[in-house]
């Protein structure tokens, strides 16, 4: 599937320059892009999705839930500056890919995933794929993972409602986090936030995006206190 994986590569730098208005990049960093080269989508998607593993959508992995479009995950990880030695949270494991990837840029990786299902289904994808060290975990993300913060970095692979507190606290001091933030089947935008040494919180918008809605109680309380 090499040809149609550069096509899908060359796609996305093409996306990247149509978007840069919105993203203020209009190009991705080389390890990233690298990285979309080597990390092998048709091993994260379902037996029936692999002859489109290389299209640039989202893909159906089951359980309602959807495996990214490839140029939202190359965007969600550039955005996120990754490090070598980053601690890097992911809420929202689904099909196992966005942690494959982020493996390959930072230090250590932890995943929560909602669905027991999805989450055994990611573990034993990314075994195979050589990403056994990726930490995982069925649970509510929105609670993100205490025992292991801060972070350096947190990626949000489903949309809340709000910006989940327990996030913000969790991101260390000069730290980012990128998360889809709307309601579920409405306007939603994906948000970059950068937490200063000082602690100070900024939010910047950067693109508007459609995800599949995050689940758990902590994303249903957000939700009611709206």
């Amino acid at each position: 599937m090499r040809a149609e994986r550069d096509a899908l590569i060359a796609e996305i730098e093409a996306e990247a320059v149509e978007t840069a208005g919105w993203t203020g990049r209009d190009r991705f960093a080389p390890r990233v892009i690298e990285t979309l080269r080597k990390v092998r989508r048709e091993r994260f998607v379902p037996d029936r999705e692999v002859v489109r593993a290389y299209i640039n959508a989202p893909l159906p992995i089951g359980s309602g839930q959807t495996i990214s479009q490839p140029f939202i995950v190359a965007l969600m990880t550039d955005l996120l500056d990754l490090r070598p030695e980053d601690r890097v949270l992911e809420v929202g494991t689904g099909s196992g890919y966005q942690a494959a990837v982020l493996a390959e840029l930072a230090g250590a990786v932890f995943s929560i995933e909602v669905i027991p299902e999805l989450a055994d289904i990611a573990k034993r994808a990314l075994a195979r794929e050589g990403y056994g060290d990726v930490a995982l975990r069925v649970g509510d993300g929105g609670h993100g993972w205490p025992e292991h913060a801060p972070f350096d970095a947190i990626i949000v692979t489903a949309a809340a409602r709000d910006v989940p507190p327990a996030l913000v606290e969790q991101l260390r001091p000069g730290g980012r986090l990128v998360i889809p933030v709307g309601a579920p089947c409405g306007d939603q935008e994906l948000r970059v936030l950068c937490k200063g040494r000082d602690g100070r919180v900024t939010s910047r918008r950067v693109l508007p995006v459609a995800f599949v809605p995050l689940t758990g109680a902590s994303a249903e309380s957000h939700g009611r206190d709206r």
